[in-house]
């Protein structure tokens, strides 16, 4: 009896460890299935359009503009040149679910990065980071907005996960970088006698703005950077530089309603932190970003401005459209607080009065001035000075 039971329990062990292994085969086999589908479709991505797309070699040098000077071609893709007697081919529209897509990706930023490598990464990349698909003609014209300061960086990492990633999802869009710079700050260069140029290709000088951040003006200013250059974008995605998706089914396109793409950060357990949650990456075409009157300017400084704008969305009649959370998850750098981007401390009490200040503060009172803009391979800088907080508390 004991010597039967022992074979039995030899054969239970044996039937475990077999199944354990199983187990182990077949993880590690998805798990390079997934690598090896996010490498393929890199690889094609980046071989594909033609080679002479980016010449480093003159992109790179002689496309700093003068301040508020007369912006040249905005980079767009030509249409095919038609042979005399010929007609340009008419692209079909672009599918409602491109068929490029990878799905979950491996994020991480511990590999070197430099702008060369993304450049050789993203030949079809135009001028000013503008793109559009070779073999498809999309529904939509999207404005990709960050908000910038001292992040250098990580602004390397995001063009090299953001361009493929945007390409693959067969996106006619641009990029803009809004980085603040104060005027004050370029006034003391010029009294020291320091000529040096202000902004230093092809990264944003990490001497520009030592006054206190303000996110969502500098995306008011992009968005209406952006239509100048463009005015046929309709739609706009706002995104932090420190924040990448780990899904390309996350689509950066608009809707009915605005879109919350960033709705599962590995900082926050790749959880929704609270159900009125509407930062890190967010989208809204021209219509509904105008009936919102755009986002405040008043918010100086760390916080605030995301639960301003829920409520200015709220309080427009509109909801908030959100992605699958198992496709909405983004992995952000980790990084301390920015100096000068300390918490603001009447954000509570302004969040409590958007119903009062959102009519008269918004994009039609931004103000600011464009001290540089900068066409460079693989985004468009604008440098812009949008003035200093007041010194007493501005009433609700």
């Amino acid at each position: 009896m004991s010597r039967l039971l022992g074979v039995t329990l030899e054969r239970v062990c044996k039937a475990v460890l077999l199944l354990c292994l199983l187990h182990f085969l077949v993880a590690v086999i998805l798990y390079f299935d997934i690598y090896t589908q996010h490498l393929t479709f890199f690889s094609r991505f980046s071989a594909r359009g033609p080679a002479h797309a980016l010449h480093p070699a003159a992109s790179s040098s002689a496309n700093c503009s003068r301040p508020n000077a007369t912006a040249p071609s905005s980079g767009l893709p030509e249409a095919p040149s038609a042979r005399p007697g010929s007609t340009a081919p008419i692209l079909p529209p672009c599918p409602d679910l491109p068929p490029g897509l990878v799905g979950r990706l491996l994020i991480e930023f511990t590999s070197s990065m430099t702008l060369e490598r993304v450049q050789r990464e993203n030949p079809g990349v135009l001028l000013g980071g503008r793109y559009a698909p070779p073999d498809c003609t999309p529904a939509q014209t999207v404005a990709v907005i960050i908000p910038f300061r001292h992040r250098e960086h990580h602004l390397r990492y995001w063009l090299h996960y953001l361009h493929p990633i945007l390409r693959r999802q067969q996106l006619r869009y641009g990029i803009y970088i809004i980085n603040q710079m104060a005027l004050i700050a370029r006034e003391e260069r010029n009294r020291r006698g320091d000529n040096r140029p202000e902004l230093t290709c092809p990264l944003p000088s990490p001497q520009h703005g030592e006054d206190t951040f303000n996110r969502a003006k500098l995306l008011n200013v992009g968005f209406l950077e952006a239509l100048k250059e463009d005015t046929t974008y309709d739609c706009f995605i706002f995104s932090d530089v420190d924040l990448v998706p780990m899904d390309d089914r996350n689509l950066y396109r608009c809707g009915d309603q605005p879109r919350h793409f960033a709705i599962a950060m590995d900082k926050f357990g790749f959880r929704l932190p609270y159900a009125g949650y509407f930062g890190g990456v967010s989208g809204l075409n021209k219509t509904q970003f105008l009936k919102i009157n755009g986002f405040p300017n008043e918010y100086w400084g760390w916080g605030g401005e995301d639960d301003d704008i829920f409520n200015r969305i709220s309080l427009a009649g509109m909801k908030i459209s959100r992605p699958d959370i198992r496709i909405g998850r983004y992995r952000m750098f980790k990084h301390d607080r920015d100096k000068h981007n300390e918490p603001n401390p009447q954000r509570f009490t302004k969040i409590q009065n958007t119903k009062l200040t959102m009519k008269r503060d918004g994009i039609g009172s931004v103000q600011y001035r464009v001290l540089e803009v900068s066409r460079q391979p693989l985004f468009t800088n604008i440098t812009v000075d949008i003035g200093r907080p007041p010194s007493w508390p501005p009433w609700g």
